[in-house]
């Protein structure tokens, strides 16, 4: 029977590496569907970690998304490659398979709990646009959550930076209006995207026939 872990739990097993300074590693996390990745996801994990010294941001595919509003996502495997492909020779950039290999609804909490087990020393940098601060409240043991991790909100073109009753470290990055939406229907309509994913996703995409069809919102 698998053991269930807690809050407590994992903090008790993190509190002795966080008292020792030197040995927290400070990284970031960017979860999300990448359905697909584009440009203006390298440019938010570029810039919080470079503004907030991070020594890695995590690219975290999830394997289904806990949103209300289920976007139907392309195979599990195509993201992976292509958020692959995305973070290719930018050696800030790591991939996390953590939701992927957990399968099921991507809960960040459970997410935290998994890798903080699995890495007691990191000190993890959660970020997420400006539109998902606004619905902090509503996710999966939010308050429990806070306790795990810290927030990065970053600005999303057209989206003022909300108030929030939660701590939220707000970073600036460059307004890129570039959606997964608007790429895939791009795609479908036979418009091009060059210059607004990675030249690897694009050839990817092309090669294996994505999108082609695409007619999801």
């Amino acid at each position: 029977m698998q053991q269930t872990v807690t809050t407590l739990e994992v903090e008790a097993q993190v509190q002795p590496e966080m008292e020792i300074e030197s040995r927290r590693v400070r990284v970031g996390l960017l979860g999300g569907t990448f359905n697909p990745p584009h440009l203006g996801h390298l440019v938010i994990g570029e810039q919080v970690a470079r503004q907030l010294g991070l020594e890695k941001v995590y690219f975290m595919p999830n394997a289904i998304p806990p949103h209300v509003d289920r976007k139907e996502a392309i195979a599990t495997v195509d993201r992976v490659k292509m958020v692959q492909a995305a973070i290719q020779g930018n050696s800030l950039f790591e991939l996390e398979l953590a939701e992927v290999e957990r399968g099921g609804v991507s809960y960040a909490y459970d997410t935290l709990l998994t890798l903080l087990q699995k890495h007691p020393d990191y000190e993890y940098y959660f970020i997420i646009g400006a539109d998902e601060v606004a619905y902090l409240s509503t996710w999966y043991r939010v308050d429990e959550l806070m306790r795990l991790t810290h927030f990065v909100g970053v600005n999303r073109p057209g989206v003022p930076a909300p108030k929030s009753e939660f701590s939220i470290q707000f970073v600036t990055v460059p307004d890129l209006d570039i959606s997964s939406t608007n790429l895939r229907q791009r795609i479908a309509h036979h418009e091009s995207v060059r210059y607004l994913v990675p030249d690897l996703v694009a050839a990817y995409i092309f090669e294996r026939g994505l999108y082609q069809d695409d007619d999801r919102n």
